[in-house]
């Protein structure tokens, strides 16, 4: 934890010696609403940090601007899987959120914060946090039986701060729900009666570059806001909105995500080959 420390202290030092403009909360809990952020709302938030600073307090005051946004009858809800190693045991008490950013890092560490015990973790505070965190299949990562398929089911929102939809988890429920044939080959680690077990399964996976039509086929039906929150812009949209686009898009092509074979593009070359082999 006192690393932790060391290391937001430093980003807002470092933010002050360029003299940024900083944001205070009063600021970013206005402008979460005028994005459309909803009190008593379920909310799913993918960030980057980097690009909403500078903000009094740092990573910790986004999260206070967040979780004054839905207020206390809200549920705030992050990303809190890593880039740990899938033959190690994921221990939601300590092992990092790697690769999702230093709010979301920083999220699951707080007091009261519920974290699902999977390596595809999710992290929520709120009335809906244990529901939301609840055990998961680790075989079928973004299913209807998982934290993003919880938040459908509750009508939640997906709120992107200062990233795009290559970010969005969401998307990849509905990829599930559309029935994409294709699924790469992984593995993670798992207990089982208090024994490590590999578990191998197909994910739905590839480079996810293609995820920004996303925003395209949202904005074409007016279901996405937009706007500035920090100094980032931003993107709210209903999860159900979106999982409805994107599956409705996917059932005309279901390989619309993938990079073309050949392209040079290694991890959507391996999910056209999961294809072949399927076939």
């Amino acid at each position: 934890m006192l690393l932790e420390r060391e290391r937001r202290q430093r980003i807002i030092t470092m933010e002050a010696q360029r003299g940024w403009r900083t944001m205070n909360r009063t600021r970013l809990v206005s402008q979460l609403h005028q994005l459309g952020v909803r009190p008593g709302s379920v909310l799913i938030v993918h960030s980057s940090y980097r690009a909403i600073r500078p903000v009094e307090g740092g990573p910790s005051e986004v999260i206070e601007a967040l979780l004054e946004a839905v207020g206390h009858d809200g549920t705030l809800v992050m990303p809190s899987m890593t880039d740990w190693s899938d033959d190690e045991v994921f221990d939601p008490n300590v092992t990092p959120c790697l690769g999702m950013g230093i709010i979301a890092d920083t999220f699951w560490r707080r007091p009261g914060v519920l974290r699902s015990d999977s390596p595809h973790s999710f992290a929520a505070y709120g009335p809906h946090a244990e529901e939301i965190t609840a055990p998961h299949p680790p075989d079928i990562p973004h299913g209807p039986d998982s934290p993003v398929g919880r938040v459908y089911d509750l009508d939640g929102d997906i709120l992107l701060l200062g990233v795009d939809h290559r970010a969005n988890t969401t998307i990849h429920l509905a990829e599930f729900l559309a029935g994409v044939p294709y699924r790469v080959p992984k593995h993670c680690t798992v207990l089982q009666n208090g024994v490590p077990v590999r578990v191998d399964y197909g994910e739905i996976d590839h480079c996810c570059q293609n995820f920004t039509l996303v925003g395209e086929w949202l904005e074409k039906h007016g279901l996405e806001r937009r706007g500035q929150v920090g100094n980032a812009l931003c993107r709210l949209v209903s999860s159900r909105a979106l999982v409805e686009t994107v599956v409705r898009e996917l059932k005309s092509d279901p390989f619309r995500f993938l990079c073309r074979p050949g392209t040079g593009c290694a991890t959507c070359d391996e999910a056209w080959r999961s294809v072949e082999v399927v076939s």
